[in-house]
């Protein structure tokens, strides 16, 4: 279980701390697609990081995945949570409730995460430069 509060530093990023949360997101994100997707089995194109104010992440409909490193200030769940999400628009891609029917068959307890994210993440969003 996930704790209610995010417990960590709330000053601005630095640039050389940001670049080093991209490095280790193109290490650990692509790793959790991969894993969810053969679960899922879903296939996309390519996966790119980014330092977005205002996305965890985005699927487009050419396949490709788009995630934010900031994610990697958060508990694994949580990442897993929105990888999840992303991996389902290449079902719907909308959201609609047979999207979220998707989405909780693979995370159950969606509703959890995504209430830590939406209490947690502007806290997080606000610590880039």
């Amino acid at each position: 279980m996930i704790s209610n509060s995010l417990e960590q530093e709330t000053k601005p990023l630095t640039d050389k701390e940001i670049k080093k949360l991209t490095q280790k997101a193109k290490i650990l994100i692509p790793n959790r697609v991969e894993h969810y997707a053969k679960m899922m089995g879903v296939h996309y194109d390519r996966i790119t990081i980014r330092h977005q104010s205002t996305r965890w992440g985005s699927c487009s409909s050419n396949k490709n995945l788009n995630f934010n490193c900031l994610l990697l200030l958060m508990p694994l769940e949580v990442i897993d949570s929105v990888i999840v999400h992303e991996l389902c628009h290449l079902i719907h891609m909308d959201h609609s409730k047979a999207f979220y029917e998707e989405v909780y068959r693979y995370c159950p307890n969606y509703k959890e995460l995504n209430k830590w994210l939406k209490e947690n993440g502007a806290s997080i969003i606000r610590r880039l430069p």
